[in-house]
Formats: structure tokens, sequence, C-alpha cells
């Protein structure tokens, strides 16, 4: 019995090692089966990623450094109005669409607002200012909730994330989106020709989506696309905001429109600007590559639309201007042409001439010495829309601007019939109708939805020929030559150094005070046509200066100076009337 009891422990024993060994061999299957599919989770999440970039990533170790290091957030600006911030792993989920930062022990954000986060937002996405539509901010989450969550689509690439503000206007599209990617691109050394755009604001491609696609090698990223990528979208490095540096003009939000207060942006800029989209496009300009043939022809450019805003008699006032100016005239369509054929027609153009409207942006294109033509409607004062005029008149860009506007209203055509936003008013109480019908003048107005604008603004004109002409040989004093025309120096001089004076007493009631310096250290290395001097002369305690316009790095001043009595004195260079440098330390001369 023993034996057999022995037996039956025996075989009890070996039973349960083999139960121990199945298990253990079923454990160990089970978790090399959930550790390939999580391979295969990964390795498909990289097939994912490296489709949205040419570039490799390591997806274990891009999860990793989410989950240990979190998002980290540096920016650069004071307000939300002019402030650009970098991220280290910024994630987007498609479904809630909303950006996540996730907090780790090693995550940080700079500036750290707390509330004042949301007052009312981190950052503008886009380059228009302070407009409600186009804040960004982000929700929290601790790095540990990615358990629970879907894992994260990586996107290797730097990317610059924003909203274009209206894609399908072109002069929104160059002062709001291009022109302020570009310089952003400019400011941060990693956003270079390899980043990728990614625009958030939901609208499609849009019309001229190929412009977008010069400022990078990679193609740009819709918010829509994203979410065919993953529902947890995560940005290795990316920067988010616009600079609005290269603005000039605010549409009337908050105020009629108008140029802006604080502009920033000159010529100069623009112009570079202009050179790299051409380059871009294998455009040349006059003084490249073309036949003499080519460089001695001179022409006008004149805008024709087709669907609104119609210049009525644009054969008969196409005709008068090459009679007057005795040269070709031509006529370019966006309807008809590619954008990149009308910029290489009017970058060599002496005289533009278009309707008020959008087109008018590609002016920037113009030769230095070119002439701005711009018709307005019956009614529309061009003193209170000025984009055009603005953008012409920014030191560095060198074109002479001419606006007309038609005073005869049965030259103009309206249209009444048509839905509102194509200026129509059979909407309107017959009172409001009446009282449009009957003004001369569109008064000033916030955007957007003005119906007496829209009204004006989108009649058909018929251009009185006699009044332009007139107006063009008022402003354009000679003929337009572009190989004449050169930049102006934009070059400012420094500061007069050694400034001194010296004082004497000729009576009880007469004294004298000389100044005296010598000039800016970069004036020796500088042709400047023009240098005068500004002198400002306060008596100590007053609050008025008395401001003199000096050609002389010397002179002595009687007139209003007093015996035994201390001046404060400034003195500064100005180079070609307009160009003023830094005043010198102040003096203080005790007569």
């Amino acid at each position: 019995m023993r034996a057999a009891s022995c037996r039956m422990n025996v075989a009890a024993i070996l039973n349960g090692l083999l139960v121990s060994v199945v298990a253990a061999l079923l454990w160990k299957y089970v978790r090399l089966s959930e550790h390939a599919a999580v391979l295969e989770e990964e390795l498909q999440l990289t097939r994912q990623s490296q489709e949205l970039s040419q570039a490799r990533i390591d997806y274990h170790a891009a999860l990793l450094a989410l989950q240990e290091y979190g998002t980290r957030m540096v920016c650069t600006g004071k307000m939300h109005t002019d402030r650009i911030c970098r991220f280290d792993y910024l994630c987007y989920c498609t479904e809630a669409e909303e950006f996540v930062f996730f907090h780790s022990n090693s995550s940080f954000m700079l500036p750290n607002l707390g509330p004042r986060r949301f007052q009312p937002a981190l950052l503008d996405l886009s380059s228009v200012e302070d407009h409600n539509t186009q804040y960004f901010n982000f929700l929290e989450l601790p790095a540990a909730a990615l358990k629970f969550m879907p894992k994260p689509v990586f996107i290797p690439d730097v990317t610059l994330i924003l909203n274009r503000f209206n894609p399908d206007n072109l002069m929104h599209v160059f002062h709001d989106d291009l022109l302020p990617i570009f310089y952003t691109m400019q400011q941060y050394s990693d956003l270079g020709d390899e980043a990728r755009l990614v625009f958030m604001e939901g609208w499609g491609e849009g019309a001229h989506f190929d412009l977008y696609r010069l400022l990078s090698s990679k193609q740009p990223l819709l918010k829509e696309q994203l979410r065919n990528f993953g529902k947890l979208m995560c940005f290795t490095k990316s920067y988010v905001g616009l600079s609005k540096m290269t603005t000039w003009y605010q549409y009337g939000f908050v105020q009629p429109q108008g140029p802006k207060a604080n502009i920033l942006v000159s010529g100069n800029e623009i112009r570079q600007f202009a050179s790299s989209l051409m380059e871009k496009l294998n455009i040349t300009t006059r003084g490249g590559e073309e036949s003499a043939a080519e460089e001695k022809d001179e022409y006008i450019v004149v805008f024709s639309r087709s669907i609104n805003r119609l210049i009525l008699n644009e054969a008969e006032l196409i005709l008068a201007l090459a009679q007057e100016f005795q040269m070709r005239a031509v006529m370019v369509s966006l309807e008809e042409q590619t954008f990149p054929s009308i910029i290489k027609v009017i970058s060599g153009a002496s005289i533009l001439v278009s309707m008020h409207g959008a087109q008018l942006v590609s002016s920037l294109f113009l030769s230095r010495g070119a002439v701005v033509v711009e018709l307005f409607p019956y009614a529309v004062n061009p003193e209170q829309y000025t984009p055009y005029k603005t953008l012409a008149s920014l030191p560095g860009m060198d074109l002479q601007y001419v606006a007309w506007r038609n005073m005869v209203e049965e030259n103009s055509v309206a249209y009444p019939e048509r839905p509102w936003e194509q200026g129509g008013i059979a909407h309107l109480d017959k009172e409001d109708q009446e009282h449009i019908l009957a003004s001369k003048e569109v008064p000033r107005h916030l955007c957007c939805r003005n119906p007496e604008w829209l009204y004006r603004i989108y009649q058909d004109t018929i251009v009185d020929i006699p009044s332009l002409l007139e107006a063009l040989r008022a402003t354009v004093k000679t003929r337009p030559n572009l190989k004449k025309a050169k930049p102006a120096s934009t070059v400012h001089p420094g500061q007069v150094r050694e400034p001194q004076c010296q004082t004497s007493v000729q009576a009880t009631n007469e004294a004298m005070l000389t100044v005296s310096w010598q000039i800016p250290w970069n004036l020796k290395y500088l042709k400047v046509r023009e240098v005068k001097y500004e002198v400002w002369i306060q008596e100590q305690g007053e609050n008025t200066y008395m401001p003199y316009i000096l050609p002389h790095q010397n002179y002595t001043f009687s007139e209003n100076i007093k015996p035994f009595t201390t001046y404060l004195v400034w003195v500064r260079c100005i180079f070609n009337k307009n160009l003023l440098g830094p005043f010198a330390d102040v003096l203080m001369c005790r007569t």
C-alpha cells in the first residue's frame, strides 16, 4: 500500500509539474502574442507616421519620450497678440478637435500663465490680430493618461501650425498668410525648407493652394487630413502662431479699416519675399536674362474682372491708355490665366490698372518706378479703403500710386436683386433701401456686412476716361521709367560723435550758446545725397523746446538764449530728409 501511495504522489507531482509547465508556456505564448500585437501596432503607427513624413522615426523611442518627458513649451512675446510658441510633443486629438499638453515631472511651460492663458487665449493662430475665431489654446492631461488613450501617431517633421485667414481671397492669402509664414520661417532656423505647414482653420485647399506649396518642399497638411492618420496626433517639434511684423493693414473689425497704427515692415522686406516667390516660379525680372527686345518693351497691364465690379468700357480704356503713354497695353484675368503667368506679366509692367479688389495685391511684384492705378466705383471714397495705397507707399516699394473715383452715378450699374453677399439690398426694409439709393458716399463702417458698402462696391463702372487721364497726369509727372528706378537708401545715420557746447555772456540780458559735434561714424562709408542735423534746445525746467534743422556741425545760438541759465541740448543726424539717427547723449550747458 505504501508503494501504491508513493506512485500516486509521484503521479500527482508530475501532473502538477506538467500543468505548471503548460500554464507557463501558455502565459509566455500570451505574453509573446501581446508583445507581437504591440510591435505590430507600433509598426503600423510607424508606417502611418512615415506616410506623413519622409523622415524615419523610432516609434518606441518617441512614445517613451512622450510618456517620460511629456510636452514642453517655450514662447516668445509678451501678449497673445505677439506670441509664438515652440513645443516638443504637442498633441492633437482629432475626435475632440483639441490640442493636448501632457504633463510629466520633466515637462515645462513658459510663460506659465495659469488661468491668464484663457484671457482670452495663449496666442493668435493667424496674423490677424486678436480675432476671436483665431485663438489658440490647449487642454492639459497627465502623461499617465496616455495608457487609456489611443496610441499616438507621431509627426517627426518640424511643423509650423497656423490658421489661414481666408484662402480664397488673394489679398488675404498674401497679406495674412504667405508673407507672415515666409518671415516666421526666417525667424526660426529649424523652420527651413524641410518644415511642414499645418493649417488648422478647417478650410479646404482653396483656389491658391499652389502658392502655399512654394514655401516648403513638403505638402502642407489640412486639419481634415489629420483625421485620416489617427485619433491622437503628436508633433515631435512644432511652432505655433505667426509673426505679425509684415502686415500693414487692419480690416475694420474694431474700428473702420485702414493702415495699421504701427507698421513694422518696409518695401525692402516685401520685395525680398516677392523675389523669393518669383525665383521658385522660375520667373525672371527686368535686368535678368530677357532678350534686348523684351528689356526695351514697356507696357501697361489692365486687370479684367468677369464676374462683378466690371469695367464696362474696358476696350476703350485700354486704347486710351496706350495712346496717352505710347505703350502697348495688355489685359490679364484671374478667371482665364494662372496666377504665376499673371505675376510674370505684371513684374515687367510700367503701369498696373485695376478696379479695387484683392487682385491688386499683385502690385507687390511690380518693378520699382512703376505706377499703380486703382479705380473705385461710385460713392466709394478711396481714402477710406487703402490696403493697396498703403502697400505702394511703404518705404522701399518705390511705386507711384493713383486713385480714381467714379463721380457720375449714371456711369455705374448696381444689382439690388442679387444676394446680399453680392451687394443685393432687396432683403432690406424699403426705408433702408431708399436711404442707400439716395446716399452719395458710403460712410465709414466696420467689417464686414455693411449693406451700403456691399451694394456700392459690387457696382459695374463705365470709366470716365478724360477724368482718369487727368488724375494720371496730375500724379505721374514723367513717363514711368523702370530702368532708371533705383532702390531708395534706407540706411540710417548713427549718433553724432563728440557733441559739446560752449557758452558766453555778452551782457546782463544777452548770452551765446555754441554747439558742435563730429559726423556719425558710418557717414564716411556712405554716399548720401543730403545730410543735415537736428538740434533741440530746452531751458531746464521748461516743457517746450526750440528745434533747429542745420547744415553744419557747428552753430552759435543767441536768440532766446538767457544769461545764467542751464539749457539741455540734443543733436542728431538726418539723411535725405527722412532717415533719422538716434540723439546723442543730452548736453547740459550753463550760460
